[in-house]
């Protein structure tokens, strides 16, 4: 029989080898607790949702109501990159904002206030996303999050604030360029009595439908054809006057054809003409970016290619 000695046996360790170069996995962002968070928001704010659709498919000035959550949520899915492979924090004021919106919803819905109800849902996704996602998906989502106060209409205080100044601008515009061209107009506040008959610049040819819906497209337009954060602040600034002046010329241009035709001032007649200037209003508004990047090639050139002055003593 042969016996082992067992000290002089050796033990060889059989460690347990990683393949080289694997890394630690990602984390991903807790997707399924997003949509089943943003889930349980829609349904519980579903009355709410319902007539704000109703008012999208009714009010002509939102008629681009549609397009505001499509557009954000497209916008928000390009960036799911940047959210991809991160380890999320929770950030618990979020859930107070969601809590907070809640009782905003209550109380607008009790004092029959739409606008309090219909912010609360704007911010009860964005507490959704702080308290899901922490402070960095925030930021992330900031541009889309912030695009969806464009589907909110404006309460109707400030709305009345805004339309009679544009009705009494748009009026005088009109007025001036109708006594320019020779046909005589009396304007008494924001009706202009001409000689076939009398027009009245009511709400809906203030301007403040292509004001809205184009400072919105201007945003969106920005985002995606221009990166410079400044350029962008100058399109959203620059569609105001160009939607009041492209409203004060369909008013002018309501007043011509009323000269023609006394129905084209009315009917789908006048709502073509109003489309076609809102398409004018958004070319002038991509004409404006051109020019504007012109200039500022131009400037940046002479800035760079001016050559320094020396001067030297004798």
């Amino acid at each position: 029989m042969i016996r082992t000695n067992p000290a002089g046996m050796s033990s060889v360790a059989n460690p347990v080898v990683s393949p080289v170069g694997d890394a630690p996995p990602h984390k991903q962002p807790a997707w399924l607790p997003m949509v089943w968070f943003f889930g349980l928001l829609v349904l519980c704010y579903a009355p709410v949702l319902m007539r704000l659709v109703e008012q999208w498919n009714n009010d002509e000035d939102m008629g681009h109501g549609f397009f505001v959550p499509a557009i954000a949520g497209y916008i928000a899915w390009q960036k799911r990159d940047q959210l991809t492979g991160r380890s999320f924090q929770p950030n618990y004021f979020g859930l107070v904002l969601v809590v907070f919106a809640a009782l905003q919803m209550y109380i607008g819905i009790l004092g029959a206030e739409l606008f309090l109800a219909r912010t609360a849902f704007v911010e009860a996704i964005v507490g959704t996303v702080l308290f899901l996602g922490g402070t960095y998906a925030f930021r992330v989502l900031l541009f889309p999050l912030f695009l969806l106060c464009f589907m909110i209409p404006l309460p109707a205080v400030i709305y009345n604030r805004i339309t009679f100044p544009l009705q009494i601008f748009a009026s005088q515009v009109a007025a001036f360029v109708l006594e320019l061209i020779g046909i005589p107009v009396l304007r008494d506040g924001n009706v202009l009595e001409l000689p076939s008959q009398k027009l009245n610049v009511v709400e809906a040819c203030s301007g403040i439908r292509s004001l809205l819906s184009l400072t919105f497209f201007s945003l969106v337009y920005g985002y995606f054809c221009e990166k410079r954060t400044w350029m962008r602040v100058a399109l959203f600034f620059a569609t105001v006057p160009i939607a009041i002046i492209a409203n004060s010329g369909r008013v002018t241009l309501t007043g011509i054809m009323s000269e023609i035709n006394p129905e084209l001032a009315h009917g789908s007649a006048h709502t073509a003409s109003g489309l076609v200037i809102f398409m004018i209003a958004l070319i002038v508004m991509v004409l404006v970016h051109q020019l504007i990047t012109r200039i500022y090639q131009m400037v940046s050139k002479t800035s760079t290619s001016s050559p320094s002055i020396e001067t030297g003593h004798a």
